[in-house]
């Protein structure tokens, strides 16, 4: 290895995160007869990052109901389900934007004493209403219709965005732009100038949906005479981006 090669090499071990790597040994025959190794090379990561407003809410909703016998459970349950079903259609949100889920039946069991054998005192039923909105504007009041209509539970509120193509490749743009300016800096420091770009990878992006509630609330802790108020704020998009440089030693 020469001692630009090695002054190149081990300037990418310290001091960055980056690594900074030589290129697998591809040796071109010359004219001559005499064997070069292949031009190093040096890979670099970039982050971006683009913000979106969130166009879509979704709303899960928990009835929950309690009798002396299973079917009397369910029968009360059924009821408030389709109260809070109507409620919701009655805000303007088509059918096809609402469902039921993760429907539960269990016992309720008494430990009379330590050691006896436990005895059913009762029974829980639960269902959960599922309602999306593509007017994030009324959050807030589904919250309302579905308790007012008899909900117990509000499981989670989150919002998102029905498309992120173009804050996608915002980020996709500005990862470039950072993994470039890392590559120009190191190749600089190591004495060299940055040659052509070999490859280029992306990841992501990461956006997941924004919880607005993100466990489940007790009707009583949330209900009110004023309405519930909520902002989605903005999403952030991220994509990585990584890439791998020719390295062109100083002559």
């Amino acid at each position: 290895m020469s001692s630009m090669l090695r002054h190149f090499v081990m300037a990418g071990l310290v001091g960055s995160t980056i690594t900074m790597v030589a290129a697998r040994p591809a040796f071109t025959q010359t004219t001559q007869g005499v064997i070069l190794p292949g031009v190093p090379a040096l890979t670099t990561a970039g982050q971006g990052e683009a913000k979106v407003a969130p166009d879509r809410a979704s709303l899960m909703v928990n009835v929950q109901s309690r009798g002396t016998t299973a079917a009397g459970a369910a029968s009360e349950n059924a009821r408030i389900t389709r109260a809070v079903l109507d409620a919701l259609a009655k805000l303007g949100l088509p059918r096809d934007q609402l469902g039921t889920e993760g429907y539960t039946v269990y016992p309720e069991m008494r430990y009379d004493k330590e050691g006896g054998s436990p005895r059913v005192t009762g029974y829980v039923v639960t269902n959960t209403v599922k309602a999306e909105t593509h007017r994030v504007e009324q959050a807030g009041a589904m919250i309302d219709a579905s308790l007012g209509a008899g909900a117990n539970l509000i499981n989670s509120l989150s919002f998102y965005a029905s498309s992120i193509d173009a804050p996608r490749r915002e980020a996709i743009a500005s990862a470039v732009l950072s993994a470039r300016a890392d590559a120009e800096a190191m190749a600089r420091a190591a004495g060299g100038t940055l040659g052509t770009l070999i490859e280029m990878a992306t990841q992501g992006p990461t956006s997941p949906p924004r919880p607005m509630y993100d466990m489940a609330m007790a009707r009583g802790k949330i209900a009110q005479s004023e309405p519930t108020p909520v902002n989605p704020g903005l999403q952030t998009v991220s994509v990585f981006v990584t890439a791998r440089w020719q390295f062109v030693p100083q002559r």
